[in-house]
């Protein structure tokens, strides 16, 4: 199994936790970071999201209190990317969590079938 996996999470998050010991259980070598205490920089988050092949919105954690607070939902449609990235890489509670990441590809949030399928668990 590849070691060039990263694992971005956020500890306390259950989800998180789920995928972890999904990833453990699929004997998946993977370096693990905490996605608060070792924010994404805004030229990883543009790298990360060019890869993945997804809208931008798909990488904001739209279910947080802070993306709500912030009431980014009104406020997104009309940031430029620049703004965005930025914006990511202001708070790691933004950023949609668990994020993997291997050098084919980005997914944010953790769903079995498309882990699987990027690390051929």
């Amino acid at each position: 199994m590849a070691a060039d996996v990263l694992f971005l999470e956020y500890p306390k998050c259950s989800t998180c936790q789920k995928a972890k010991k999904w990833l453990d259980a699929h004997d998946v070598a993977y370096t693990d970071r905490h996605i608060v205490e070792d924010n994404p920089t805004a030229e990883e988050l543009r790298a990360w999201h060019e890869r993945s092949g997804l809208p931008l919105k798909r990488f904001f954690n739209t279910s947080g209190m802070l993306y709500r607070e912030m009431e980014l939902s009104k406020k997104l449609p009309d940031m430029p990317e620049d703004e965005q990235y930025a914006l990511l890489a202001t708070n790691g509670m933004l950023v949609k969590r668990p994020l993997l990441i291997t050098a084919a590809t980005v997914i944010p949030g953790f769903k079995e079938t498309a882990w699987e399928e990027a690390l051929g668990a």
